[in-house]
């Protein structure tokens, strides 16, 4: 056996000497990572690293290898990951760094805190094995593990981490993309070393009640467990202060005895709050957070022995089910809201940092949704949780179906999935409670899901449920798909699909099972491929013509989703079929445009009848052409960009089964704004043009104009606009005389094919726009003015930003793109990029479907 000698681990940098207790420092940089097929399995002996790689917790085995360049940095471009070598990782791999303590007392205790790692692991300290692999196991559980007994001065630790094995429960992107090579093996949320006094505080949560007939006042419920970890009884005040004041309650404790403490407005007047700043969802309100410090401070003294601060929002979150389809509904403080969200999926290689998250997030806020579906308890810490609760993101947070499928999970399932041992339920129920006791704070969590398409099995759904009633009071959905529990009753959900493209009128047709009714927990139109410059990027010359090379970058399903099949059909029978690569563009990006936001149109224009509708998906692990709103290099889709239109607070939608439209409003206030219609033929210098005063109450569509089918096909052009004249909304739609006609009979659980499909032909004869930029520079914003000077209409341009080497600058945030301009009008269109020099250098671009590059 190859030796190891935690004596001298060279290269590892220790972390910084820790203050006095209480302290809580992460391990976050100076890890030394490698197979233990190079070091050795004998972690009391480590030896020379210098052919280690550097690390930085939190990290999986593949991330390390694409950090170190051992691994080329297109591995995920074009067929290169295809071939990887996957034996590399049946060796278990140690993560090894170093710490610093100051000097300690008899009271002192000393945790290793592990928030997650997968799949197991076996922990050395100084030479020493303080917990082993059949202790230290599961992707979900949360581990504390006292080392007091082992820790000096200047400290090693060395945890050897082991793959998971078919059958255990592990982390999962199940057919949405590859598996990891490495079966996502490591340590992949934050390592903490925690010192403490004497009396430890742990799972601390500040719950809240909101008057919600008057939004007046609210009370504050403070918990936490008290552990006295020293041999003699101890008294003393468990404190907590925030900006409206402080509460303190005495506390007695024997020697090793836990308790949980609790402190409510009965207690202490200072945690009834009056006019309350609330948390509110992204577009009806600010999303308005506190932050309070807990406390124990023993009799005689004034240092605490432990503290914490938790972060919180004031809000209440209520659900209920729909009296005319049973399908559930949420209200946030009182107020009813559609949850309008997208799947979201961590980095196939656990590479999500804060950075990243933050784009991500942001994305989401500018495309007007309001909501993120974890399915699969996303996230390589809090941090994207955070930031959830600051942009007033609603989360849906629970377990994937990576364990309800045989060939994802390696073990035989039933009719409640793979999880069914004795061993396995215990396992599960103790994750679940891990997690709910490390997320609970974050107000952004508005449900807890224990299931995705099947339901728990019924003794371990009874562990939820007693896990819940100890631990939160956040609804609970046993399943993403519509079902029935003999404990908990129906779902109130729906999974009925599509995962392909649907005609428009899909949705609003009362027949359509994934239609807008209810809560349609997830769904989309299939193929959304990526930008023109991302394509090429991922595929490079295999772009054109298509083939095995897209196919590749589909999804990884066996019953279909797995190709451009169905795109390309509807490409040739709605658009023609496509001449070159920049015409399959053209024509697979607006079909991605106008499909995706007619999705979220339909369930607004249909509220309250519908309740929720969840984007599949919202990014994508790797780079792909399926189920994602921006792709894996952080470039917007079409598909982004129509949302940001079509989720506008209060705005105008074309409803395709009431030939009609609508106004909506969820900005929680009414609105009373100028409504203006504009309608367009191919050819025409000058439009028909409708006004009126549009007045909608919140949750409550109405109609302000008729719209008739076309006798010839038409753009529409709609505005909402205030007194003052200045735009608050606009909207755009081609509308063909021919009508789509759903083939419901033939349809299947992912796509409902047509038998008739509208004719959008005639886009090819478009007559050439003239068009013209201007563009100015201030800072790190590019503005761009943009005039279509020709007599018709200059359809679906998009402007880019590029780099030196031609590709798409990400993050690029643009306030709008893929737009259409009527005959002679002038927009004003500006880019904010990373850095004043991108915005100095970029080179920008416009090309349409009828305009002249420039």
């Amino acid at each position: 056996m190859k030796k190891l000698s935690l004596l001298i681990i060279a290269g590892i940098v220790s972390a910084s000497l820790m203050a006095a207790p209480p302290s809580r420092t992460q391990l976050y940089k100076g890890w030394k990572v490698q197979s233990s097929a190079t070091a050795g399995t004998d972690g009391s002996r480590i030896s020379g690293t210098s052919s280690w790689y550097d690390a930085s917790v939190p990290s999986t085995a593949m991330g390390v290898l694409m950090d170190n360049g051992a691994l080329p940095a297109d591995l995920l471009d074009g067929f290169n990951y295809k071939n990887i070598d996957r034996t590399q990782f049946d060796a278990p791999w140690w993560w090894c760094t170093s710490f610093d303590l100051p000097k300690l007392d008899r009271d002192n205790k000393v945790t290793l805190e592990l928030d997650g790692l997968t799949y197991r692991a076996d922990i050395w300290l100084n030479g020493k094995k303080v917990a082993s692999s059949d202790s230290i196991y599961g992707a979900f559980r949360r581990h504390f593990v006292d080392i007091t007994p082992y820790v000096k001065k200047n400290n090693t630790l060395a945890l050897l981490v082991h793959r998971a094995k078919d059958g255990e429960p592990n982390i999962g992107f199940v057919d949405w993309n590859p598996r990891p090579a490495d079966e996502s093996m490591g340590v992949y949320r934050p390592v903490w070393v925690h010192v403490t006094d004497g009396v430890t505080i742990s799972k601390p949560v500040v719950k809240t009640r909101v008057n919600t007939q008057t939004l007046a006042e609210a009370d504050l419920f403070v918990e936490a467990c008290l552990t006295n970890t020293t041999k003699k009884p101890l008294t003393g005040t468990f404190k907590g202060t925030y900006e409206n004041g402080t509460f303190a309650k005495k506390v007695t404790l024997e020697p090793g005895q836990t308790t949980t403490v609790y402190v409510s407005p009965v207690e202490s007047a200072d945690l009834h709050v009056d006019n309350p700043r609330l948390w509110w969802p992204n577009g009806m309100g600010s999303p308005e957070m506190y932050s309070m410090q807990l406390e124990f401070v023993p009799e005689g003294k004034k240092d605490a022995t432990d503290s914490t601060v938790v972060n919180f929002g004031i809000r209440s979150i209520k659900d209920y089910y729909t009296k005319e389809d049973n399908q559930r509904a949420f209200k946030v403080n009182g107020k009813p809201v559609l949850v309008r969200s997208a799947g979201w999926t961590d980095d196939i290689f656990l590479r999500n940092d804060s950075v990243r998250n933050a784009i991500e997030a942001n994305y989401v806020k500018d495309m007007g949704l309001n909501s993120i579906r974890f399915e699969n308890i996303w996230g390589t810490s809090e941090d994207i949780y955070d930031l959830c609760d600051r942009l007033g993101l609603m989360a849906l947070v629970g377990w994937s179906c990576q364990w309800e499928w045989e060939h994802y999970l390696g073990s035989p399932i039933d009719e409640f999935g793979g999880i069914k041992t004795e061993h396995d339920m215990n396992l599960i129920a103790r994750s679940f409670g891990d997690q709910i006791a490390w997320l609970r704070n974050h107000p952004s969590i508005i449900a807890w899901f224990t299931g995705s398409d099947r339901l728990p099995r019924p003794e371990l759904e009874q562990r939820y449920l007693d896990i819940l009633k100890n631990l939160d009071d956040r609804p609970y959905i046993g399943a993403a798909k519509q079902k029935k529990s003999e404990l908990t009753g129906y779902t109130g959900t729906k999974m009925a699909g599509p995962y392909e493209y649907v005609a428009p009128n899909y949705w609003y047709d009362p027949k359509a099972p994934g239609g807008a009714f209810g809560f349609n927990t997830e769904t989309g139109i299939g193929a959304q491929v990526p930008q023109k410059e991302s394509a090429i990027r991922m595929l490079g010359d295999a772009v054109w013509p298509l083939g095995e090379a897209w196919n590749y970058h589909c999804t990884t399903a066996t019953d279909g989703m797995n190709k451009l099949d169905v795109l390309t059909d509807i490409i040739n029978k709605r658009y023609g079929e496509a001449t070159d690569f920049d015409d399959f563009m053209r024509k697979a990006e607006w079909i991605n445009y106008d499909g995706t936001r007619t999705m979220f149109e339909a369930f607004r224009a249909r509220v309250p009848r519908a309740t929720g509708i969840v984007q599949w998906m919202l990014n994508s692990a790797w780079p792909s052409a399926y189920w994602q709103l921006y792709d894996h290099y952080l470039v917007p889709t079409s598909a982004y960009y129509s949302l940001h239109h079509s989720n506008a607070p209060v705005q105008l939608i074309y409803d395709y089964e009431k030939r009609e439209v609508v106004a909506v409003n969820e900005s929680g206030k009414p609105a009373r704004l100028n409504a203006r219609m504009e309608l367009f033929g191919l050819d025409d210098g000058e439009g028909r043009v409708e006004e009126t005063v549009a007045e909608v109450a919140p949750f409550t569509p109405v109609k302000v104009f008729a719209l008739p089918d076309p006798e010839e096909m038409k753009f529409v052009f709609l505005t909402l606009a205030d007194s003052k004249g200045d735009t608050v909304a606009e909207n755009f739609y081609v509308l063909s005389p021919k009508q789509d006609v759903n083939d419901f009979e033939h349809g299947n659980w992912f796509v409902t094919p047509v038998s008739e499909s509208a004719d959008f032909k005639p886009l090819a004869a478009l007559p050439q726009a003239d068009v013209v930029t201007d563009i100015k520079r201030s800072g790190d914003t590019v503005t761009v003015t943009v005039t279509n000077r020709s007599k018709h209409v200059a359809f679906f341009n998009r402007l880019v930003a590029l780099d030196s080497a031609g590709m798409l600058y990400a993050p690029a945030w643009w306030n709008d793109n893929y737009f259409s301009l009527r005959p002679g009008q002038t927009k004003t269109v500006t880019c904010r990029l990373p850095s004043a020099d991108d915005a100095k250098e970029a080179t920008i671009k416009l090309d349409g479907w009828n305009a002249n590059k420039l």
